[in-house]
């Protein structure tokens, strides 16, 4: 993290977390390195997680605002920074991520775009979470797939499905309760039964019984743990710590004495398993979790360790480079036991995945083919058989800025503008001196009835070639369609272009604008002082050249 290297950072957490899956501090670093990266939405994955594990801990909930914060979510960072205040009132980061999220949560308020905010009944909208796909998930689940041989059942969450405001049907029935706490990632089946049956009375529930007279014979003690057993947990031990020191030919001992002591223990398997992974034998790893799943399964193992050896596959198969059936793994993971990690590693396993294809894809002399073939439909006025050529050559050489600024010109031609915009943005991006580029902007601003944007860009363009006569035109071209515009009626959609546009926006919320305006209304004077200034009036002539601002 101090080197900036997030990827990095996070394969470290990622490691640290199968080690000790309940570290909160692990879940809160690793939280910090996915909003470095701007991924805001596995970010506030992880301050949940952290918040769950400790919900005491400040920082968690300065993890879980920020990562609201990033996602425009301003109203629930509020709450998640006044929650965290509530645990933890001195805490400074709490206090400033607070003040920083209501500042801008105001301003997106008065501009008119207050993000999402989890008002009304989204606050609680349990029919959302039965979705199309419902019942196959049940279906597909150990313990609720036998719920559906009930009707009345079944009839519920249909109900839910047509009807999601009806939350009632959902706090009545505690299988519907359980099953819409699965669908979201949370395991309330603890909750709903007031603990795990094998858990001892808590304090609480035994002075109820006393209180009531109970004569209920007191638990029996513990029997002591079979000597070979307890051998098989220190080896264990000793195995983790090997692990740690990455000294790996000694952790593999250390749990092949575990098995041999407790062969009926599927967790030794797995943590030899992670061993190989650690080390690469990708093949070896995977060969050791189906062991383990077989014997897990035979044995009656706990879903949660199945879904530990899935996901542990999946990794293993990731590593080998075969996204798809570590995509394969991970959804099996999801079958025995759902949570939003495990959705996580699907999501950004199958995006890696897709990056491997297009660097497999990546080939310049091929690509230098297809743009030539785009030119050639180009110039013949065939303009959808020429974006399929340029984004081809694309896709076969990404770094390209003049394959870009092709595919935005034949864009352009079937009026796709916001696409074009966006492939000569990204062709800049790769060469900011790139005039024809700056000159094709321009223009697509100019069809957009961005005119101050096209200025913008047309002049740009100049700054790198003095005397380019395509941003010359343009900027002529534009200059004159602001004089025609301004004094004539006001183009509606051209301001509601203006008015969508951030920099427009700051320049309407600067109390000094603001002001300058009124008295430039008022006295005539106070028009020439305000254009004397030249940050001012850049400012001015920018919201002239928008339409905001009309001159007579």
């Amino acid at each position: 993290m101090k080197h900036n290297d997030f990827d990095e950072a996070i394969e470290w957490y990622d490691k640290a977390l199968e080690i000790d899956p309940k570290n909160h501090v692990v879940f809160s670093n690793r939280s910090a390195a996915y909003l470095s990266k701007k991924d805001g939405v596995n970010a506030l994955c992880d301050a949940e997680m952290c918040v769950d594990l400790n919900p005491t801990w400040g920082k968690g909930y300065v993890r879980k605002g920020a990562a609201l914060h990033s996602l425009k979510r301003y109203k629930e960072a509020v709450e998640a920074y006044e929650k965290g205040l509530e645990e933890d009132s001195e805490n400074v980061s709490l206090k400033k991520g607070l003040e920083d999220v209501k500042h801008v949560k105001l301003r997106a308020e008065r501009a008119g775009y207050g993000g999402f905010t989890g008002g009304g009944a989204g606050l609680f909208n349990a029919g959302n979470m039965f979705g199309g796909d419902t019942f196959a998930r049940l279906a597909a689940h150990p313990k609720y797939s036998k719920w559906l041989a009930d009707p009345d059942f079944r009839q519920k969450i249909t109900s839910m499905q047509q009807n999601s405001s009806n939350v009632s049907e959902v706090l009545k029935d505690e299988r519907l309760m359980e099953v819409w706490g699965w669908l979201m990632g949370i395991d309330m089946s603890k909750d709903l039964k007031g603990g795990d049956d094998d858990d001892d009375i808590q304090m609480g529930e035994a002075g109820d019984k006393a209180k009531s007279g109970s004569t209920s014979n007191p638990p029996k003690p513990a029997e002591p743990l079979d000597p070979k057993l307890k051998e098989a947990l220190e080896a264990k031990e000793r195995g983790n710590a090997h692990y740690k020191k990455r000294e790996f030919d000694e952790a593999i001992a250390c749990y092949d004495e575990a098995i041999a002591l407790d062969p009926t223990n599927m967790a030794y398997l797995n943590n030899k398993a992670a061993v190989h992974l650690e080390r690469g034998d990708t093949d070896v790893c995977i060969a050791l979790c189906k062991e383990a799943i077989e014997l897990g399964r035979s044995h009656r193992a706990e879903y949660q360790d199945i879904a530990k050896s899935f996901v542990r596959m999946g990794k293993a198969a990731a590593k080998a480079g075969e996204f798809d059936l570590a995509v394969e793994y991970y959804k099996c993971a999801q079958v025995e036991n759902y949570t939003k990690e495990i959705e996580r590693l699907i999501k950004n396993t199958d995006l890696e995945g897709k990056k491997k294809l297009a660097a497999a894809y990546v080939d310049p002399e091929k690509a230098l083919e297809a743009k030539e073939r785009g030119n050639d439909h180009f110039r013949a006025g065939r303009w959808k058989e020429a974006i399929l050529e340029y984004e081809d050559a694309v896709k076969r050489d990404p770094q390209s800025a003049v394959y870009r600024n092709n595919l935005g010109s034949a864009l352009a031609k079937v009026a796709d503008f916001n696409g074009a915009k966006a492939a000569v943005d990204k062709a800049l991006e790769l060469d900011p001196r790139y005039v024809k580029a700056w000159a094709k902007k321009g223009d697509i601003e100019f069809f957009m009835k961005e005119y101050h944007r096209a200025l913008d860009s047309y002049k740009a363009g100049l700054e790198v070639e003095a005397n380019n006569q395509l941003c010359l035109e343009g900027l002529r071209k534009t200059s004159t369609k602001i004089q025609q515009s301004n004094s004539g009626e006001v183009d509606q959609e051209r301001a509601a272009h203006a008015m969508a546009d951030p920099d427009i926006q700051a320049i309407l919320a600067d109390p000094m604008v603001s002001q300058a305006l009124r008295d430039m209304s008022t006295d005539p004077k106070a028009t020439q002082k305000v254009m004397r200034d030249p940050v001012m009036s850049k400012k001015i002539e920018k919201l002239i050249a928008a339409g905001v601002l009309h001159t007579r």
